[in-house]
Order: structure tokens, then C-alpha cells, then sequence
């Protein structure tokens, strides 16, 4: 989840549904969660200093941040960020924007009017366009302008490379109404999302050829439609620029120019104190310097409390002091240098902070969730009385609190995986899962086997066993085999293990199994218990634990073979939306440099750059935890998160979670991986037990919602297509009910259908919704109707500086 932008789903092929006459979830709660009024949740409202056009000076200049240049300026492909929704906002038609409740709203610069005018036999809209929209070079939008972006995304011809054709699919005929305004869109079936079309519209000049497409629209967008024109695009001062569209009908852009400048997370403090932007999304570390600063506004010159050298005591200052002006010249030239050194960075600290009393910290909840991933494809995950289980070990309150808590924000847990508060159809179905209960958890991993003693027990069968076993193809007499193995020399053990893909995990699984009838043993015995807990942290440190290490280590993925039977394990994720990718930028993870969301191979113990040389501190074994295991094996979970700067919070909210899991019995390995590889090589291919990250908010959550939940399909070739479903947890019946409410004209029963979805989604357990997540914008405080925009899309014309700047824009300002 991004930003800015909502994902409009994903090329897929609609399977066939049959009636489900067995093997459905039953849950009797979920009835009651499915059915009844809508509650009255109520959303964070944006905090924009919204003021009156009258009231905001024409012209000047504002910049704003984005993490990136944009790859493409064509937010149908596949490498579309939250860079290219952001600036092509201002350039190009959105006939139904988000209003503050998340609704879709009619847009009045493009549409006088736009509704379903005939149900039977076929559904028909019929838009009637504003008479004055024009594009840039004067020619009318009109019906050519459906027809070319129709056949472009309609997913007929192979030739136009797009990310997402859901809806216009189901486009049977486009035709020009009674005059040049009218367009009439003919369904072949009933869509119930049909506002989320043409959304961009962009002129025909440009989806009416592949080349133009593909290639045209990358770089450039010579014919525009907004309240802005595109001026230019500067790489080498990683800049777009924005001018006033001479051309537009509706109210006049107050700003004569808009640039979108691309800068770091970790370099907008600096950029917003050297006066480079004006508007930035930034984190809680920057948004509490901020707050400082303007604190600090009255303290009549006084040295700042916080910051460098805020640390050092009046002790620490005179030992300083001291040394610098000692008759030990070596250690007098130390300290002199080491004062001189804080005294600039005191100086330069305060500088900043007296710069950043110019801006405001804007703040909201953002249209996106956090939830917690669980992987069900494979291991212990797979069962469903587990997943279950994970889900009601957590205290999703306490996990809302430590992100909203600090920052003055509602902490609130999200209740449904398609709406958030605030959006009508917002219901809080978690009851079809249940609420946090720890005694239910364990009685849930229990029925599925997992004991206190099943570590010290010998394997059964490989179905228990490790994945490196089961991808390496071994049967459930191979693994008994390697079970009493462990009782013969090393050496022997060692020669018969070169067949092995991972010699290193069949010696690790031969020393738990010994250590944990070691242990039987001891405690058969009545043995102290400290003994026990000693030998296994010493066992432990000789074990380690690999993580984010060099890519060479065991365990590590070897080149992909073609037609090998690894190929099995090809995960094909469909081609996903734009700002989908951008959505994990920001929360854990970064497309590759190409933006594609490429399938990865599985091998055999885990991810490139996930593992670390032996004698990285490990987590104490199961006999020292009272973990549970099963068939010799400890139930533990790879917990795979991101290790960049930006975070943190992340990192904070998974530790809390390995430690309500440790308390069910669930042990987790921690792997911190680059942010740059966190989606990629992890998330999008699989490599993950437990998985941080999140979605967008939609207005159309039939038509969005589907591939991210849609059962996962396996293809012709063996690998595994999940769509946008990086959970790989998904139901027919969860399909039909997506399905059958894309097809609901009436608004009220596709609702209850949403309601009923997302109850069967809880049930399942892939997805745990944790929170809603921040927005925290640093605004020039001079700024109008900009900031934390929730919801909404922002009026980019209704943007400016409420009293007019001397030198231009506070760009300008000489810091």
C-alpha cells in the first residue's frame, strides 16, 4: 500500500465457479458477522488548513517531496509508483476521486452526470461530459478518448502492455450519445464497480497505439487535461515541473507552478531546513524535531535541551574542558578536536531546528492498513488450526497503540480487511476469527499436534519434517531413515548426506533431535532445570542462528534449473498494480530497479541474503522456552522484516509479536533483510512465514479486494499463481462471494456481500489487519489545503500560500 493511489486489481482470467456443496468452513459466528447494520465507526478527518479560495495569493511556487522519479508516467503498467499517481493527479481526468469518506464522488470539471440507465438485458451508462473539458491542445474529450483506452486495457490484444484490466473486460461496446458530450458504455455483464473506469482517462493520442502505450507515455504526457500541464522533467536534478494549464475550464490553479522533487526518506529533515521542499511525507522522527522546533520558539536564545551535546552533564563538560586544556598535548589535541567537532554540530543542529519552525506537521490516518501476513503455502503454516491460532495469540490493541499511541493518533484495531473506519460498509467481522485469547490458541495448536514434548519425539514422517526436506523431494521413509542415522559415526553420516541439496540443515536436524532426547532423558531424571537450560544455550551458540548474512552461506538458493523439480516451486504472481508496489516502498519493501514484480525460484533453505556466519547471537532452543514441537521438530516460524531506517515501527510492533507468540509456544527466527529486497526476494516469492506489510483503502473493494484474496490457482507449467495473494491463503467460496458482488447493481446487497467476504477472509487467517497507518506530512506553515489528505485526492488547483512570499516560494528563502 502507497501513499497516495489505490491498486485497480490485476490482469487475471476469471475462473469458473461452481456451487461449493463441500469441504466449506463452517463458523457459526460468521452469520452473525456478515449480517445487520453498518456500524458508525467514524475516520480520522485530514488535516489540510483547509481555507478559501479567496483567502490563498495567486502565483509562487511549491515543491514536493516524492521518494522517486517516476519510471513511467503511464499508471496502467506494471512499474507505475506512487510517484506517477501523485503527479498525473494533477494532469489528467478522475471522473469519480475519493471524497473524505472514502465514497467515490462525481467530479464536476469532467462530468455533468454519469449513471446506469438500462439494468436488462444489459447494463448501460450512459456519462454526459462537460461541455468546456478540453484537452491541452484544445481538442474535446469525448468518445474516442473511451474507445482507445477500452481497447487498449480490455486485454485483447497482447500488443498494449498493462498491468490490470478489471472492468473493462466486461466492456461489451462504447458509442456516442445523443450528441458529442454523451458516452454510452454497454456492458456484457453487470459491473458493479463501473465508476473505478477510466480513471486516469488519457487522450487517445496515447492508448490509441501500442507504441504510444508503451512507450510513448513513459517519459512525456504532451496532451494533458488538469488544472497543470507538464513543463518538463529533469533527471539530473531529479525534478517534474508542473506549469498552470492556460487551457483549464475550472477554477485556475493558484500556483503558476508545481514542482515534484525526488528526495530520500532519510535526507527530508535536511531538505526541509535548507528550504528545498515545501511539502514532504515524513516519519515520526522528523515530525518530532519539528515539534521542537516550534516549542523551542521562545526560548529567548538559550542552548536547545535536545540534540547533540544535549546529552553531556556539567561533570562531562568540565572533564572536557579539562583535557582540552591539559598539559598532555597528545590528549588536549584529542578533546579540543572532539569539542570542536560537537560545537559544529550543536551549531548546525540548532540551525536546522530554527529553520524547521517554518513548518507544521499535518496529520491523519492514511488509506491503508498494516496486517500481519501468514504464509500458508507450506509448513506449519498450512494448517489452518495454526494460522488460527497465530491470530488470537495476538493483542492487535496493543500492537495499534505502539505505532497511533505515540503520535497522538486513535489507536484503534482495523476491523475489516475491505474498508476502514470511516467508509460506508465498514463493519468489524474479526468476530469470525475471535478475539485474543490465549488459552483458545493453545488449545488450537494442541488439536493440531503440537505439543510441549513433541520436540523430543522422533520424526513420523517428512509431512512434519523441515521444508528443505520436502522441496528436496525426500519421503516419509527417507526422513526415518535420516532419523536413525544419528546414532552412527559422523563421518558415515556426513558421506551419506553429500546427496543432499542442504548437508548443514540434516546435520542441524540430527543435533536437535539428539539434544532433545538428551533432554527426555534429564528430565526422566529429575534433573534441575537451570542444568537443562545451560547445555541448551550452550547447544544454541554452537547452532546458531543465520541472519542477513552473505548470500554464499548454507541454506542460501542456488541458480534455478530449468525443468528441474524445483521448477514446482516457481512462484508467478501476477503482474500488480502500480501503487501496490509503492505501498511496500514506503512500509517494508521496494521493487526491483526494473519496478517488475518478478517471480522468484524456491530453493531449498531460504532466501539469498538472509543468512548470517555461524555466531550470530541465536535464540534460546525449545527445551529453555517451553516451545512446542511436533514429530521432533520445534514449531517455529521465519519471521522475515525490513532492516532500512524507516522501519522501525515495523520492527517494534514484530518484536512484540514474537513475544505473544512465545507465550502459545510459538517460537520465531527474526530475519532482517534489506528494504530492496523485502518484497521482492521475500514477500511477492514466498520466502516467509510471518510477513509485516500493507494495502491501499479502496472505494471498490470487489473489484480490488479479489486478487488480493483470490484462491491461488497452480499453472500449466507447476508453479503457483497467487495474483496479488502473497498469503496463498484463499477459498472458493471467499471467490464467488467477490464475484457475485462485482456483479450487485444494488449498492446496499453488494455491501452485505463485502461484509460476508471479509468474515470468510478472517476465518481463513491469512491476513490479520493490525492498524491503519499514520500520515504524517511536514507542510510550510504558510501552505493552504494541503497536507494529511486521508481519503481524499487532493484539489491540486486549491493549493497555495495564504499571504503572497517576497522572493517566490519559501524555496527561495536564503537559510
Amino acid at each position: 500500500m502507497s501513499h497516495v493511489g489505490v491498486p485497480r486489481g490485476t490482469v487475471r482470467k476469471r475462473r469458473s465457479l461452481a456451487l461449493l456443496t463441500a469441504g466449506v468452513l463452517t463458523i457459526p459466528v460468521l452469520a452473525g458477522c456478515s449480517s445487520g447494520d453498518e456500524e458508525t465507526a467514524r475516520g480520522v478527518p485530514q488535516d489540510i488548513a483547509p481555507a478559501a479560495r479567496e483567502t490563498v495569493a495567486d502565483g509562487s511556487t511549491v515543491n514536493w517531496a516524492v521518494d522517486a522519479l517516476p519510471a513511467t508516467f503511464n499508471a496502467f503498467q506494471a512499474d507505475a509508483d506512487s510517484a506517477t499517481t501523485r503527479i498525473t493527479g494533477a494532469l489528467l481526468p478522475t471522473l469519480f476521486p475519493m471524497d473524505r469518506t472514502g465514497q467515490p464522488k462525481l467530479n464536476p470539471d469532467y462530468l455533468e452526470s454519469a449513471k446506469v440507465i438500462e439494468r436488462e438485458p444489459k447494463q448501460v451508462v450512459l456519462y454526459k461530459l462537460n461541455q468546456q473539458a478540453v484537452w491541452s491542445d484544445g481538442r474535446e474529450i469525448g468518445a474516442p478518448d473511451f474507445v482507445a483506452q477500452w481497447r487498449a486495457l480490455r486485454g485483447k490484444d497482447s500488443a498494449f502492455w498493462t498491468a490490470r484490466n478489471a472492468g473493462y473486460e466486461r466492456i461489451e461496446k462504447i458509442e456516442r450519445g445523443a450528441d458529442d458530450l454523451q458516452v454510452r458504455v454497454t456492458f456484457s455483464k453487470p459491473y458493479a464497480d463501473w465508476r473505478a473506469l477510466f480513471s486516469p482517462l488519457y487522450p487517445k493520442e496515447i492508448t490509441g497505439s501500442p507504441d504510444a502505450f508503451n512507450d510513448g507515455a513513459r517519459t512525456t504526457l504532451k496532451n494533458t487535461a488538469g488544472p497543470f500541464v507538464l513543463r518538463s522533467v529533469s533527471k539530473s536534478k531529479g525534478t517534474v515541473t508542473l506549469a498552470r494549464n492556460p487551457r483549464w475550464w475550472g477554477d485556475r490553479a493558484k500556483l503558476d507552478t508545481l514542482v515534484f522533487r525526488a528526495v530520500a526518506a532519510k535526507d527530508r529533515t535536511q531538505a526541509l531546513a535548507d528550504g528545498t521542499v515545501d511539502v514532504a511525507d515524513i516519519d515520526a522522527a522528523t515530525a518530532d524535531r519539528i515539534t521542537l522546533a516550534r516549542r523551542d520558539r521562545g526560548n529567548n536564545g538559550q542552548p536547545l535541551n535536545h540534540g547533540p551535546g544535549s546529552e553531556i552533564t556539567p561533570a562531562q563538560a568540565l572533564r572536557s574542558w579539562a583535557q582540552a586544556h591539559g598539559s598532555d598535548e597528545d590528549a588536549a589535541e584529542i578533546a579540543q578536536a572532539a569539542r570542536e567537532k560537537n560545537r559544529k554540530a550543536v551549531v548546525a543542529y540548532a540551525a536546522e531546528q530554527k529553520a524547521l519552525r517554518d513548518f507544521a506537521v499535518r496529520k491523519s490516518l492514511e488509506p491503508a492498513y498494516t496486517q500481519l501476513a501468514l504464509n500458508g503455502e507450506s509448513g506449519p503454516l498450512a494448517d489452518d488450526r495454526v494460522r488460527r491460532a497465530v491470530a488470537r495469540a495476538l493483542d492487535r490493541e496493543e500492537l495499534a497503540r505502539t505505532v497511533l499511541g505515540p503520535l497522538g493518533l486513535p489507536a484503534e484495531p482495523l476491523g475489516s480487511h475491505l474498508a476502514l473506519a470511516g467508509q460506508p460498509g465498514y463493519k468489524d467481522g474479526s468476530g469470525a476469527l475471535g478475539e485474543q485469547n490465549t488459552k483458545e490458541a493453545q488449545a488450537l495448536l494442541a488439536d493440531a499436534g503440537w505439543t510441549r514434548g513433541g520436540a523430543a519425539e522422533p520424526p513420523k514422517d517428512t509431512k512434519a519434517g523441515s521444508e528443505a526436506e520436502k522441496k528436496d523431494g525426500k519421503d516419509g521413509k527417507d526422513a526415518e531413515a535420516d532419523a536413525e542415522k544419528k546414532t552412527t559415526d559422523d563421518a558415515e553420516a556426513d558421506k551419506d548426506s553429500e546427496k543432499e541439496t542442504d548437508k548443514d540443515s540434516a546435520d542441524k536436524a540430527d543435533k536437535d533431535s539428539a539434544e532433545n532426547e538428551a533432554a527426555a532423558e534429564r528430565e526422566k531424571a529429575d534433573q534441575a532445570s537451570a542444568d537443562r537450560d545451560s547445555e541448551d544455550s550452550a547447544a544454541s551458540r554452537d547452532e546458531g542462528l543465520y541472519i542477513v548474512g552473505d548470500d554464499n552461506k548454507p541454506g542460501a538458493p542456488a541458480p534455478a534449473t530449468v525443468g528441474s523439480a524445483s521448477a514446482v516451486h516457481v512462484l508467478a504472481p501476477a503482474r500488480t498494480a502500480a501503487v501496490q508496489g509503492t505501498a511496500l516502498l514506503r512500509q517494508a519493501g521496494l521493487l526491483g530497479e526494473d519496478g517488475a514484480v518478478a517471480a522468484t525460484d524456491k530453493q531449498p533453505g531460504g532466501a539469498a541474503g538472509a543468512y548470517a556466519p555461524v555466531g550470530t547471537a541465536a535464540p534460546a532452543p525449545a527445551a529453555a522456552k517451553g516451545q512446542l514441537g511436533k514429530d521432533g521438530k520445534t514449531l517455529t516460524l521465519r519471521f522475515v522484516l525490513p532492516s532500512g531506517p524507516g522501519s522501525q515501527s515495523l520492527r517494534s510492533v514484530g518484536d512484540k509479536i514474537a513475544v505473544m507468540l512465545e507465550k502459545i509456544g510459538i517460537g520465531t527466527e527474526i530475519t532482517k533483510v534489506p528494504d530492496e529486497s523485502y518484497f521482492k526476494d521475500h514477500i511477492a516469492s514466498g520466502v516467509y512465514d510471518l510477513a509485516l506489510y500493507s494495502w491501499p483503502a479502496t472505494a471498490y473493494p470487489a473489484t480490488d479486494g479479489r486478487p488480493i484474496y483470490a484462491k491461488p490457482e497452480p499453472a500449466t507449467d507447476g508453479s503457483l499463481l497467487v495474483e496479488q495473494n502473497y498469503t496463498r491463503v484463499g477459498t472458493d467460496h471467499i471467490d464467488q462471494l467477490f464475484d457475485k458482488a462485482a456483479a450487485e447493481l444494488d449498492e446496499k446487497a453488494a455491501r452485505e456481500l463485502m461484509k460476508q467476504a471479509d468474515a470468510r477472509i478472517w476465518a481463513a487467517a491469512g491476513s490479520i489487519p493490525l492498524f491503519q497507518r499514520p500520515q504524517l506530512v511536514a507542510v510550510d506553515k504558510k501552505l493552504a489545503n494541503v497536507g494529511a489528505f486521508g481519503f481524499a485526492a487532493p484539489r491540486y488547483q486549491d493549493i497555495g500560500f495564504k499571504n503572497r512570499q517576497a522572493a517566490g516560494s519559501p524555496a527561495d528563502r536564503k537559510k
